[in-house]
């Protein structure tokens, strides 16, 4: 049956999609679920929403906690999922950001113990206000500490200050 519309022809939702569209829904309150208090906040959901969400985190028994999932779903659909979606995904991109930058952190600290000058020289190189006595100092230190199998301190200084480095940033006068 098509319903009128000025004149347009509009095809009612079956059944089959008006199910996929619920369970997306509900996908995605998951996903909010999932995150912090504060990333929560900066989404900027509804009040009431955002209250069933906080919720639903309290919740240990699972059936207890898929019939939440399926309440919020249900209250999505009040609001267009979008811009929900959309800041969520910038969310996730950042923490997957952050991750890389870490795992790259440790690979550079565990590289310049092992004695890597090329990468040495690559960082300084990167990041022209990075002070090399500093920088092979702790490199130095660190590796003393490894041989001698001591306490790790001088490898979480050089991890301390390589991420300094990172997020002072590229070519940035005056950093550092």
């Amino acid at each position: 049956m098509n319903t009128h519309d000025k004149g347009q022809n509009v095809e009612p939702k079956s059944r089959t999609q008006k199910k996929k569209e619920a369970i997306l829904l509900q996908e995605l309150g998951e996903r909010l679920v999932k995150l912090s208090s504060q990333q929560l906040e900066t989404i900027g959901l509804p009040k009431e929403i955002s209250e069933e969400i906080r919720f639903a985190k309290t919740l240990t028994q699972h059936g207890a906690y898929r019939r939440q999932m399926q309440y919020i779903g249900a209250l999505m659909r009040e609001i267009d999922p979008e811009p929900v979606s959309q800041a969520l995904s910038v969310i996730e991109g950042g923490d997957y950001k952050k991750a890389r930058m870490f795992h790259q952190l440790e690979y550079w600290r565990d590289e310049l113990i092992t004695g890597n000058d090329a990468l040495l020289e690559e960082i300084i190189i990167e990041y022209p206000n990075t002070e090399r006595q500093r920088l092979t100092q702790l490199v130095r230190s660190a590796q003393k500490e490894k041989e001698k199998n001591r306490s790790k301190k001088s490898a979480r200084n050089l991890f301390a200050y390589l991420r300094q480095i990172q997020d002072t940033g590229k070519g940035d006068p005056g950093a550092c």
